[in-house]
């Protein structure tokens, strides 16, 4: 794709140098519109490449509000490759906040993080990749947005574990965890866990949603929900062991542990 601000192929093969004759409000228009493109190398390996490079080296700080609010607006996109692209966008734009506070205020992150959990456990299409679209990965990219949110927002911690939760068992899927999805939300719910401000309850509690979930089930077909649910489980059991390298583990992560392997005793009845 060429377009008449910046030369795309030529600056992803200069390692992106900042366009320095265009304005950030120009330039944050042509991204936002890349971002929606059905073509994989103009949305990922052109857009968000350079998007999230520049926004992390503070060159589209005065534009990171308007950036935050039209990816936002993308939650409700027909296409899908918008919808799970604006969180990705999101992520970058929350980070860059926490070191630059008076680029992005508090009502923007108040007011985009209703629209991203109205959308991330209702979204229908979880494709982690299509060979024609690229990599969508609304569960993964979802995940990395939880954790931001969490950051940002400490006080819906609990919420957005339990927004996790109903992602991860939402029944309306015929998608099978192909792409380490599994692993991208277990990673997003430990670091949720490590913030500060949850006691044991809180830590546990959006498992009930798990519990709830497979209440009256039976034998036969392990349906894709159920599926996904188990293998991000599982995960989240090594996250906990093991913690992240870069925050270690969770205050209350051997209570967690024990909420996990009760759901997990379900499949595995086998487990000592």
């Amino acid at each position: 794709m060429r377009t008449d601000l910046v030369d795309w192929p030529a600056v992803a093969g200069g390692g992106f140098p900042f366009p320095a004759n265009v304005s950030a409000d120009l330039l944050a228009g042509e991204l936002a519109a890349m971002l929606m493109s059905p073509d994989p190398k103009v949305r990922d390996d052109h857009a968000y490449t350079a998007a999230a490079r520049w926004i992390r080296a503070g060159r589209l700080d005065e534009v990171l509000t308007s950036m935050g609010d039209t990816a936002a607006e993308r939650f409700t996109h027909p296409d899908v490759q918008a919808r799970t692209f604006a969180p990705l966008i999101l992520t970058c734009v929350l980070a860059r906040g926490r070191e630059v506070p008076e680029a992005v205020p508090g009502p923007a992150v108040r007011r985009w993080y209703g629209q991203f959990a109205a959308w991330y456990p209702a979204e229908r299409d979880t494709r982690g990749w299509d060979d024609e679209l690229g990599w969508l990965h609304a569960v993964a990219h979802g995940a990395d947005a939880a954790a931001a949110f969490a950051a940002a927002l400490p006080e819906h911690r609990a919420d957005l574990l339990e927004l996790c939760a109903r992602r991860m068992t939402a029944g309306d899927t015929g998608y099978r965890y192909a792409q380490l999805e599994d692993a991208r939300l277990a990673a997003a719910i430990t670091r949720i866990l490590l913030g500060p401000g949850l006691d044991a309850g809180r830590a546990t509690g959006w498992l009930d949603v798990v519990t709830a979930a497979f209440e009256g089930g039976g034998p036969g077909a392990v349906p894709p929900w159920a599926f996904n649910t188990f293998a991000t489980l599982q995960s989240l059991h090594l996250h906990l062991t093991r913690g992240l390298a870069d925050g270690g583990v969770p205050p209350h992560a051997a209570a967690v542990a024990d909420r996990v392997l009760e759901v997990l005793r379900l499949p595995y009845s086998w487990l000592g």
